[in-house]
C-alpha cells in the first residue's frame, strides 16, 4: 500500500504563485475576504495527482486567500477508502482525482455533496461537470492514437473503431483492461455504439494486439518506438513528458512517434478529466468550494494544464507550447459522467473479448 504523505502549503514567494494570485482578480480577493472567517482559513485536500508543479497553485490559492492548503496523497481507491473508514470524523474537505471512472467511484460510495456555484457553472463546460454540482471537470486529456512515423503513414489511420482493420494485425500497444482509462475509453464508445458493437470492436482490437497488455501508456510508446509494434493507444501528455525530458534517450524515443487524433469526422476524440468534489463530512465546505472556483479561473488553469501538459477546461487559458505544437482537434463532447458510469460494464466487455 502506498504511504499517504501530508504537506502544508502556505502564501509562498514562488513566481507562478504570485502570477495566479495577482491574476485571480479583485473579485476572487472578494470572495476570500468574505469567506475566509467561515472556512477557519484551511481547506484539506486528498488528491491523487502526484504533480510537483501543483504546489504553485496551492501556494497561489494561500497567497489570494490566506486560507492554507493541507494536502494528502495517495491513490484515488485509497482516499475514497480512507475518507469512508474516517466517516463523519474525517477532515477531508476535497478529493480531487483523474479519470470519470474514479470520480464515478467515488459517487457511488455517496461521499459528494452538491454544490451551487455560478463560478463554475460559468467557467466548467455541462459535459465536464457534474448536473448536479458532485464534481467538477479542472484539467482535460486527450486519449489518441500515436504512431511510428517510419512505419505507419497517418492518412491510414481515422477513428478508434478502424483499429480492428486486419491491416493493424500484430500492431497495436494498449493498457489491460484493468486500467481506468482503457475502461473509460470503451465505455464511451460503449455510449456511441451499444454493447454488442463494442464487445465485437474490443474483440477485433485484441486480435490486433501486438503483444499482451502490459505496463502504463509510457511503456506503449516505448515499445512503439523499439519496434514491438506500430501503434499505441496513450493520453497525449505521455509523450510530451518523453519528449521534454532531461533523458537524451527518452527524447530521442519521443522523436520517433506522431499523434493522431481520432474521430475528427464524426463525435471527435475521447477526452477524460482529472477533477475533483467537495465531501458531504467537509469540515471546510465553504473554504472547499473557493478552491475549486479558484481552479477554474485563468490563470490557475494555466499552471494547472501546463503542469502535466493537460488541456485545460476553459476557453482563454494558456496550454503549453509543446502540446499546442500537436494543433487543434475536435473533441467528443459525451458527458463524463456516462462514460464514468460506464466503466463497470466496460470491463466486463473487455474480460470477455480477451482484453487481459
Amino acid at each position: 500500500m502506498q504511504k499517504l504523505t501530508r504537506r502544508v502549503f502556505l502564501a509562498g514567494g514562488a513566481a507562478a504563485a504570485a502570477v495566479v494570485a495577482s491574476q485571480w482578480g479583485r473579485s476572487g480577493r472578494a470572495i476570500a475576504q468574505t469567506r475566509t472567517a467561515q472556512a477557519g482559513g484551511v481547506v484539506n485536500l486528498y488528491s491523487s495527482r502526484h504533480y510537483d508543479t501543483d504546489d504553485a497553485l496551492y501556494q497561489g490559492f494561500a497567497e489570494a486567500t490566506g486560507i492554507r492548503v493541507n494536502l494528502v496523497e495517495a491513490e484515488a481507491d485509497q482516499l475514497i477508502e480512507r475518507i469512508k473508514s474516517e466517516g463523519n470524523n474525517s477532515p477531508a474537505d476535497i478529493l480531487m482525482t483523474v479519470d470519470a471512472g474514479r470520480l464515478w467511484r467515488a459517487e457511488q460510495e455517496d461521499i459528494f455533496q452538491p454544490i451551487s456555484s455560478a463560478t463554475l457553472d460559468a467557467a466548467i463546460p455541462e459535459n465536464l461537470r457534474h448536473p448536479n454540482g458532485l464534481w467538477y471537470g479542472l484539467t482535460q486529456r486527450a486519449r489518441v492514437i500515436m504512431y511510428h512515423k517510419d512505419r505507419v503513414n497517418p492518412a491510414d489511420l481515422s477513428t478508434y473503431e478502424d483499429l480492428v482493420d486486419p491491416k493493424w494485425r500484430g500492431k497495436i500497444l494498449t493498457r489491460s483492461s484493468s486500467n481506468i482509462y482503457s475502461q473509460s475509453l470503451t465505455g464511451a464508445l460503449l455510449h456511441h455504439l451499444g454493447a454488442e458493437a463494442t464487445e465485437e470492436w474490443a474483440r477485433g482490437l485484441v486480435a490486433n494486439f501486438a503483444r499482451q497488455p502490459e505496463g502504463g501508456d509510457t511503456p506503449q510508446i516505448q515499445a512503439v518506438a523499439a519496434g514491438v509494434g506500430d501503434l499505441a493507444i496513450s493520453n497525449t501528455y505521455y509523450l510530451l513528458r518523453l519528449l521534454n525530458s532531461e533523458n537524451p534517450e527518452e527524447r530521442a524515443v519521443a522523436s520517433q512517434i506522431g499523434i493522431f487524433f481520432p474521430n475528427q469526422r464524426d463525435r471527435g476524440t475521447h477526452v477524460n478529466i482529472s477533477g475533483a468534489g467537495v465531501l458531504k463530512t467537509a469540515p471546510n465546505a465553504e473554504a472547499g468550494v473557493q478552491f475549486l472556483e479558484y481552479l477554474a479561473s485563468p490563470a490557475a488553469q494555466s499552471i494547472f494544464a501546463a503542469g502535466n501538459y493537460e488541456y485545460p477546461v476553459i476557453e482563454g487559458a494558456t496550454i503549453d507550447p509543446s502540446l499546442a505544437a500537436f494543433g487543434t482537434f475536435t473533441a467528443d463532447s459525451l458527458s463524463a459522467q456516462i462514460f464514468g458510469r460506464n466503466n463497470a460494464e466496460a470491463l466486463q466487455i473487455m474480460d470477455r473479448a480477451g482484453w487481459r
